[in-house]
């Protein structure tokens, strides 16, 4: 079980750029505060009292999302691949590069949608206690990544 669960937030993480605001380098994302990414949840079910309801709900929002972005990630790959040979020719064909670049932002938002309503989803599911939890449990993980650096 715990392979599916590995496999599935993998997959997720996998078929999309994060979803995230970017700010400046060196500030918080204001957006990966707000919401809990599906490892950190699924890795400290036990510390935040995860019941076997709220592990199903989860796991079924992550094996829906997986569903949905598989096909757009596929529809992504040619138009970018195209994109990425036009634009390492000599001379480019600007209305081309344009429709091309139009057509990827296209589904990439879409790609982004469906991750922020897995996000949500999965926040969703969560008591408040549960979100604190988390919350602590991510402050304890960045200052401990924090300190192991240096």
């Amino acid at each position: 079980m715990n392979k599916l669960i590995v496999g599935c937030v993998l997959l997720v993480t996998a078929f999309a750029p994060q979803v995230s605001a970017q700010g400046k380098p060196g500030q918080p994302d204001a957006f990966a505060e707000a919401v809990f990414d599906p490892q950190l949840v699924l890795k400290n079910a036990q510390v935040i009292g995860l019941t076997p309801a709220q592990r199903k709900t989860i796991l079924d929002e992550i094996k829906a999302a997986q569903i949905a972005l598989a096909p757009l990630q596929a529809d992504m790959t040619e138009p970018a691949m195209e994109l990425v040979e036009m634009l390492g020719q000599a001379r480019v064909d600007e209305a081309r590069v344009l429709r091309l670049t139009d057509q990827v932002l296209r589904i990439e938002n879409e790609v982004k949608k469906r991750q922020t309503m897995l996000l949500v989803r999965i926040k969703n599911a969560l008591t408040p206690e549960q979100q604190t939890k988390l919350r602590e449990l991510r402050k304890t993980d960045a200052g401990g990544a924090a300190s192991l650096g240096g």
